[in-house]
């Protein structure tokens, strides 16, 4: 998986979560759990979307990586399995 990927996931599964969620006031560093007005159910329910699809097992050691998009692309980029190994 590379940035663009990950990033592109993040966003869908965001979206599932947040259906009127407006990427274009996100920026890469931007905590958009705060953004979005996620509340932590909401935000649980994001973290395990994201680790079924992306095939990549999140602790919550990784939550503090999970709030921006910028950093949650590079967790996701260095955690996804090699193409086609999930």
């Amino acid at each position: 998986m590379n940035p663009e990927q990950a990033t592109a996931l993040l966003k869908d599964v965001l979206t599932g979560i947040v259906p009127d969620a407006d990427f274009g006031a996100i920026g890469p560093d931007t905590d958009f759990r705060q953004a979005l007005d996620m509340d932590s159910l909401d935000f649980l329910s994001f973290v395990e979307e994201l680790s079924a699809r992306s095939g990549c097992r999140l602790d919550e050691d990784d939550y503090p990586s999970l709030t921006t998009l910028g950093a949650g692309a590079d967790l996701l980029v260095r955690r996804a399995p090699p193409a086609g190994r999930t």
